[in-house]
């Protein structure tokens, strides 16, 4: 299966995402946030420097549930509208 080149608006949502995570993580581990969400340190990494931009529901819910983010507060961020909003 060959995977289509992400577009701008993707990887600026990605990036949105991530700065979102590493906030509400704050000074708390990441190997500790990760563990607790079920997922690899690794992949906690590539979400938050946005080289995954576009992570599995399932990460982002588990993440957002360990980090006290609920998904309406993770939407309002990543959302198209709330990259509008930061542009101007």
């Amino acid at each position: 299966m060959v995977r289509l080149p992400l577009r701008p608006d993707e990887l600026e949502r990605g990036a949105r995402l991530g700065a979102l995570l590493r906030r509400a993580r704050g000074s708390r581990p990441m190997l500790e946030v990760a563990l607790a969400a079920r997922i690899s340190p690794e992949t906690l990494r590539k979400i938050e420097t946005g080289r995954v931009a576009t992570p599995a529901f399932p990460t982002v819910a588990a993440v957002a549930c360990v980090l006290g983010l609920s998904l309406d507060e993770v939407w309002a961020e990543v959302s198209d509208d709330a990259g509008e909003r930061l542009a101007s």
